[in-house]
């Protein structure tokens, strides 16, 4: 329950910028970059700051969930360096290195998760592997380019949430914890087969 908490603050915290439309800014949402919006109004500093926090936080209680194997432990270790990072960005807004640095901890964590998650799921962690990429390559074109970044910034958070919400919906499905420890999908159907006979 404690991971589904600290997940759904870090993502209010990290969506932060979709009170833009609801706030005057003066920052153009076509051409500038997602992260201007910290030095318009304090209060995406505040609730960024608060969500990588959060995240922070969500990378130790992945720890009981993920296998204890370097694939799993990687995933709970992106999820801490993003909300450090994210800290980061929010608290020092014109640091120029921190926003690829949240695309490679999103990159890497959906890395991990194609070695471990299950068959179903794999498929998932793949294709959200592909898009974080393909969105990451997309912004880096528009820095180039000079233009649409704040476009492609923006598309580049939704995806980010929406892995959030998938890694989220795992943790949903996955078994009540054993002993301290979260069963696989695998694991929890074996147990169950067991208790039945």
């Amino acid at each position: 329950m404690a991971l589904i908490v600290l997940l759904g603050l870090g993502l209010a915290g990290y969506s932060a910028w979709l009170l833009e439309f609801f706030l005057q800014t003066g920052v153009s949402p076509t051409e500038q970059p997602v992260w201007d919006l910290f030095r318009a109004q304090p209060v995406f500093q505040i609730a960024t700051g608060i969500g990588g926090l959060a995240f922070f936080f969500t990378g130790p209680a992945l720890m009981r969930l993920a296998p204890a194997h370097w694939s799993g432990r990687l995933t709970s270790v992106s999820v801490s360096v993003f909300g450090i990072v994210l800290m980061v960005c929010a608290g020092v807004p014109e640091t120029v290195v921190t926003p690829n640095l949240l695309s490679a901890a999103v990159a890497v964590g959906a890395f991990s998760l194609v070695f471990w998650w299950p068959s179903g799921w794999r498929a998932c962690a793949v294709g959200c592997l592909v898009v974080v990429l393909v969105a990451w390559a997309l912004v880096v074109a528009s820095t180039l380019a000079g233009h649409l970044e704040g476009v492609f910034t923006r598309v580049q958070l939704v995806v980010h949430a929406a892995q959030v919400v998938i890694g989220g919906a795992y943790v949903v499905q996955t078994p009540v914890p054993v002993r301290g420890r979260k069963l696989s999908v695998a694991g929890a159907m074996l147990r169950s087969n067991r208790h039945r006979k």
